[in-house]
Parts: C-alpha cells; sequence; structure tokens
C-alpha cells in the first residue's frame, strides 16, 4: 500500500536526504562512520573501469533489480536486516563461531530479544550508542548453552580501519553490514548488493571472497558500481526514484552472493513496498563499474 504522505513530503525526506552533504549519516548519535569512508564516498565523478561492460555483463544485463527491503513482514518475518540500538549497560555475552580464527571474539552486546534477519542468514547487527562501536553476527542461533554464529566482527564507527586482509566477517566480503543498508530516510552514503557468481578474489574496502573461480570475467567482492548518469529517474515514484538517485551519486558495493542486483535495506513500516517494485524496471545493463 502506497504512503498516503504527499509526494513533496517524501521527496523531501527521501530524495532529500541523498544531496551533496559532507557529513557522514548518523544512527543514534554515532556516525557510520567517517565522511572519508569508502561508504560515503560519493563516486558520480569517478572514471568507469576499463571492465565494466564484462563485469556487468556476468552479474546480468537483464536481471532485474530488487530492493529486498520494506514494510510489513514476508512469510512472518520483517522484509530486510533490522538493527538493534543498545547503551554500554547493555550486559555483554559470549559467542562460539564457526569461522573462531577470523572472528572478533567479543563479548557482543546482543539483547535479550534482538532484532534478528529472518531466512538463514540470522544476521544480528549492534549499535552501541555509548561507545559509538557496530558489532555484527551471521549466522546467530541461540540455545541453551547459549549463542553461536558463523562469524563476528567489530568496529569502531569513528574508524575507517578494515579487517584484515582474507578476514571474513558477518558478510561475505569481510565489510560491515549496516552501513550498506537502505535505511529510511538516510540514504546518503553506498548501498550492499549481491551476486549469484563471483570470483575468488576482494578489493578494497572487501577484505575476504566467497568463490572458488579464478573467472576474471566474474566480479571480485568490494566491487563498486553505479547507476548510469544518463538513466532517466523522473517517472519512478518518490521512495523508488530516491533510491535510484543514491545508486547514481554513491553506487552500491557487491557484499555477499547472492541473488543478482539484490539491494539490502534495514525495514521500516514507513517504506512503501509499491514504490519500491519499481525498481525492477530497472537492469543490470542500466549498470558501470567505477574505477576508484
Amino acid at each position: 500500500m502506497r504512503s498516503r504522505l504527499p509526494v513533496f513530503v517524501l521527496a523531501v525526506v527521501l530524495v532529500g536526504a541523498a544531496g551533496a552533504t559532507e557529513q557522514e549519516p548518523r544512527i543514534a548519535g554515532c556516525p557510520v562512520f567517517p565522511a572519508s569512508n569508502p561508504w560515503n564516498q560519493r563516486i558520480d565523478k569517478l572514471p568507469v573501469a576499463a571492465s565494466s561492460a564484462e563485469l556487468i555483463r556476468s552479474i546480468g544485463l537483464d536481471d532485474p533489480v530488487h530492493a529486498d527491503f520494506g514494510a510489513g513482514l514476508w512469510e512472518g518475518q520483517p522484509i530486510g536486516i533490522p538493527y538493534n540500538v543498545v547503551s554500554g549497560s547493555e550486559p555483554k555475552v559470549h559467542v562460539r563461531f564457526e569461522y573462531a580464527d577470523e572472528s572478533d571474539r567479543g563479548p557482543y552486546p546482543v539483547p535479550v530479544y534482538p532484532k534478528i534477519e529472518g531466512g538463514s542468514d540470522h544476521h544480528i547487527l549492534i549499535v552501541d550508542k555509548t561507545s559509538c562501536r557496530l558489532y555484527e553476527l551471521g549466522g546467530a542461533e541461540r540455545s541453551a548453552s547459549g549463542w553461536t554464529a558463523w562469524a563476528g566482527a567489530t568496529w569502531s564507527l569513528r574508524s575507517n580501519a578494515v579487517r584484515p586482509a582474507t578476514w571474513t566477517s558477518a558478510d561475505a566480503a569481510g565489510l560491515p553490514i549496516l552501513p550498506g543498508l537502505a535505511r529510511y530516510g538516510d540514504l546518503d552514503h553506498a548501498l550492499r548488493f549481491t551476486a549469484e557468481r563471483t570470483r575468488r578474489a576482494f578489493v578494497y574496502p572487501a577484505r575476504h571472497y566467497a568463490s572458488n573461480s579464478t573467472d576474471a570475467s566474474l566480479p571480485p567482492m568490494g566491487l563498486r558500481v553505479r547507476l548510469k548518469a544518463s538513466f532517466d529517474t523522473h517517472s519512478f515514484p518518490p521512495q523508488a526514484r530516491a533510491v535510484l538517485e543514491t545508486l547514481k551519486r554513491y553506487g552500491m558495493i557487491l557484499a555477499d552472493n547472492g541473488s543478482n542486483w539484490y539491494i539490502t535495506g534495514a525495514p521500516d513500516p514507513r517504506w512503501s513496498n509499491d514504490d519500491l517494485h519499481t525498481l525492477g524496471q530497472v537492469h543490470g545493463s542500466d549498470f558501470e563499474v567505477v574505477r576508484g
């Protein structure tokens, strides 16, 4: 169901949020990494990579964009990856990791009843608003003996430090998930997307790969693409247009294996699923790879 807000109000809230501000995005008073962080850097003036056509073709020229986030529930679960905000007084718990040698030991301030991603990935994202520290878990499960996860990682939200090379995180690319989520009213940053087939390689700011293929035509983790400047967004409804203008200015970063051109976001009741579904009119052929 479409939002009942007037179109001009939505345009101010969302399209205006994708403007040319030099300030970093913020959550609960904390920066979502510095303005100089790759997630927060505009790329609309960067040159096109020489291998752009080949890489876009390998992801899918005719495959449509899909907003993997929205309002309401799908099969009883929120649509997208939610995040939790806690204070420094939140009790911390120990987590046992499958990939313990590539995980930050913690402990992690997991709430008693955390917001957790549905499906099989079970991501838990946590912002400690007191320390401005980000905690992320992938494949999180709670049992009588405590919490387990595939992997876990923590970051200072005030720093541009990255994980050691070849280390995973809660994401296949070794990246933080939170800064790449499409968040309602906060689109001044690159978005996170997935591709079905990737290469055994990564480029900055990614730190990890999730493939055995050395095919140079396949995209590495960390690949950054943008919507072509010539793409006309004027016929799209406000929320879809806001996302598309973000993809022109900040682009999106390949962060995991999954369905082609699926863009990740945080669930929010203010999203209009009708608006977001129109992103399916955009296809892989409308994007290009940038050279940093």
